[in-house]
């Protein structure tokens, strides 16, 4: 029987993989660690998180929880193993990094249609009639960049993405560190939060203001995203920018004593055995030293001793409205299929979810079926909507956000806004979902 392959296995080449052997179709699928490792990657595992643990809010009247529940709905392998390996978050869906990994690795390698070949690949592959998809993520290596540059002719973009750093959790002074999520004044909360007053804010924000960054080459063009600034390009913005940033201190009170802070540094596990916080917002491309040094100025981290410092790294991705189909197929070339960071999208779970989409339809495409797409007023649609319908010129990766949506056509009040479209795409959800059993 012909098969699908499939390039990378991070998320968005694990939730294709997935969707296709659903379909009964084999899948090959291309992994190039541990043979060579990105700047960013540490593990073997397939599906590797590296900027964060969180998978944002898990609220499915918000427009990434409701992301989650469509996905949930057409059986996410990644949805699935970030609900069993969940830790406290709040209202997010944050997970234990290594076992998320750990339990999405064991369910590719383990299902029959499924072969993994670790093996890096430095040209897009010829499939002779088999449909591949290009799921190589915001850090494709050298050579596959290059060719897929001679596909969509230079057309691509980049811009750098930066990582917060991790914390021991037996080096916090829990004397000055206090437990509490934003709002929550029931319940110790998820959250630990580390407290600064005037002063230590404006200490903080000198001092990180003269540090040492890692300098960037020659060559290379800063485009950063807007959702994941490094903390010192927020500082250079104005001095309160991080104080009404990750740094807001609003809804942060003290629960004993009530003490409302000037700014506060919000902690959050990175692991189900709590042994482990990454800073909350704190993506960073300072040097080593300049962050244990700047961090430990926060009160409470004085003697934090740094699992994971912060870095920065490039994010690839192709300009989607010229190059790509409302099915996520190279309008170019028949049959190729771009999923995750590459086609456009940012962030953990939209990165899946255009997997989720592309492997569906990969699957389909072998089978001789149409291809669908799913409607616009469901969050799948539109990001879809956003990868194919922006203005070309203007275009950047964006997280899904109501803001993508078609206009809502009758008076909502706006706390009920979200409510109402979730229950709207829930049920276009439905329909779509009988479409793809012809």
């Amino acid at each position: 029987m012909d098969k699908v392959i499939i390039v990378g296995g991070g998320l968005a080449g694990c939730e294709a993989a997935w969707q296709v052997a659903h379909q009964g179709i084999p899948v090959e699928l291309y992994e190039m660690k541990p043979i060579t490792f990105s700047p960013a990657h540490e593990s073997d595992s397939l599906a590797e998180l590296v900027c964060s643990n969180s998978l944002r809010s898990n609220a499915v009247n918000s427009a990434v929880g409701l992301l989650k529940e469509e996905m949930r709905r057409l059986g996410s392998i990644t949805i699935a193993a970030a609900d069993e390996t969940a830790v406290p978050a709040g209202s997010a869906l944050a997970v234990d990094r290594q076992k998320f990994s750990q339990m999405i690795s064991r369910r590719i390698e383990g299902h029959p249609l499924i072969t993994v070949v670790r093996k890096e690949l430095t040209e897009i592959p010829e499939s002779a009639g088999s449909p591949v998809i290009l799921a190589t993520g915001p850090l494709t290596s050298e050579g596959l960049t290059d060719s897929l540059q001679q596909l969509t002719g230079n057309r691509h973009l980049a811009f750098y993405d930066a990582i917060a750093p991790v914390v021991s959790a037996e080096s916090l002074n829990m004397d000055v560190v206090y437990r509490k999520s934003r709002w929550d004044d029931e319940g110790p909360g998820d959250y630990l939060n580390c407290p600064m007053d005037e002063a230590q804010y404006t200490e903080f924000i000198e001092q990180l203001s003269q540090a040492g960054t890692v300098p960037l080459k020659d060559f290379e063009d800063v485009k950063y995203f807007e959702g994941c600034l490094p903390i010192e390009v927020m500082c250079e913005r104005g001095k309160d920018t991080l104080r009404f940033g990750p740094m807001k201190p609003v809804g942060l009170a003290h629960p004993d004593t009530g003490v409302i802070f000037h700014a506060v540094v919000q902690l959050r596990a990175e692991n189900r055995e709590g042994t482990m916080y990454n800073l909350v917002g704190f993506q960073t491309k300072l040097t080593y030293p300049e962050q244990k040094r700047i961090f430990k100025m926060i009160p409470g981290l004085e003697g934090a001793e740094f699992v994971r410092l912060g870095s920065i790294h490039r994010n690839t991705f192709i300009c989607a409205p010229e190059l790509l189909d409302s099915a996520l197929q190279m309008k170019r070339q028949s049959g190729l299929f771009l999923a995750g960071q590459l086609s456009g999208v940012e962030g953990y779970v939209e990165s899946a979810a255009m997997g989720l989409l592309a492997g569906i339809n990969a699957g389909r495409m072998l089978q001789g079926k149409t291809l669908h797409v799913p409607p616009p007023a469901t969050a799948h649609g539109a990001l879809i909507q956003h990868l194919t319908s922006t203005d070309p010129d203007h275009f950047q990766p964006s997280n899904v956000n109501f803001g993508l949506f078609p206009p809502l056509t009758k008076k909502i009040r706006k706390k009920e806004r979200g409510g109402y479209r979730a229950d709207l795409a829930l049920a276009d959800l439905e329909c779509w979902k009988k479409m793809l059993g012809d």
